[in-house]
């Protein structure tokens, strides 16, 4: 009987692997933002005195739910949010066992309802090497902390980006040089160049492909704001960039949003920040 307990404890095995998240590496896209120690422009914003990389898209919700299903099966820092569910990702099971799933037609689409702490404790993981990689330290020594500023370990790899990372690449032509007033490269904008104007929803990400920055990143210009490391007012956190709800006003370079950092909307994302291997 023996060979039949061992085949059946293997078959027990195998449905309960089945059954388990199917985990995967989050892969980023980057362009390289070079010409360093630009000058800022008339705002004061956007010189970078170094090469650094910044993801050429908003973190997805298929990104996101691998962090989640990596790091949040009982979620003691609230990375997931309720009002996911109605906009991309779905959690299923209880406590100690949640499980994550990308709605498969908002799958890249950008997440929202993220706080700055979320998109900390995401490059903090990055930073660890994913997987079971830590959330609690690496680039932001969070401890717990769901509240409050917390300032970048700038020798780290990976980080939320710094307001004039973000700035820069999404204004500076280093080909004039000089700053345009949106994101896709120009200084006018039309409904062909972004993603804004009360339209429906937010969109795939890189939906308007002809829209790109001068160094190549999407949607820094509408789709959802996006989260910066800006310290405004001694405990507000930075954000740019405007949303699909936004006017046009919204997605300039001259307009710069604030929130508390514990702050989740359904208009709010971010994108990564990097060193250059």
């Amino acid at each position: 009987m023996k060979p039949y307990r061992t085949l059946a404890t293997s078959a027990i095995a195998l449905v309960s692997l089945l059954g388990s998240p199917v985990r995967a590496d989050v892969t980023l896209d980057w362009v390289t933002v070079s010409n360093p120690y630009n000058d800022p422009d008339i705002n004061g914003h956007g010189n970078v005195d170094e090469p650094y990389r910044i993801s050429r898209h908003e973190v997805t919700n298929q990104q996101y739910s691998e962090f989640l299903n990596a790091k949040a099966a009982s979620d003691p820092h609230g990375l997931y949010h309720a009002g996911m569910a109605n906009y991309g990702i779905v959690r299923s099971g209880t406590s100690g066992a949640y499980t994550y799933a990308a709605t498969p037609a908002l799958a890249q689409r950008p997440v929202v309802y993220v706080s700055w702490f979320d998109a900390a404790r995401f490059v903090n993981w990055l930073a660890n090497g994913q997987g079971s990689g830590d959330t609690e330290d690496g680039t932001y020594a969070l401890a717990g902390a769901m509240s409050g500023v917390v300032a970048a370990n700038l020798s780290a790899d990976f980080r939320i980006p710094s307001e004039d990372q973000w700035y820069k690449a999404a204004f500076y032509d280093p080909a004039g040089p000089t700053y345009t007033m949106y994101a896709h490269h120009g200084n006018t904008l039309s409904p062909t160049d972004a993603n804004y104007g009360g339209t429906a929803s937010s969109t795939t990400v890189g939906a308007f492909t002809a829209a790109a920055s001068a160094y190549g990143t999407f949607d820094q210009g509408g789709n959802v704001w996006e989260w910066n490391d800006a310290v405004i007012d001694t405990s507000l956190r930075g954000l740019r960039g405007g949303s699909w709800l936004d006017s046009a006003a919204n997605l300039k370079a001259t307009t710069r949003g604030k929130a508390v950092p514990s702050f989740e909307s359904y208009a709010i994302g971010f994108r990564v920040a990097a060193k250059v291997p």
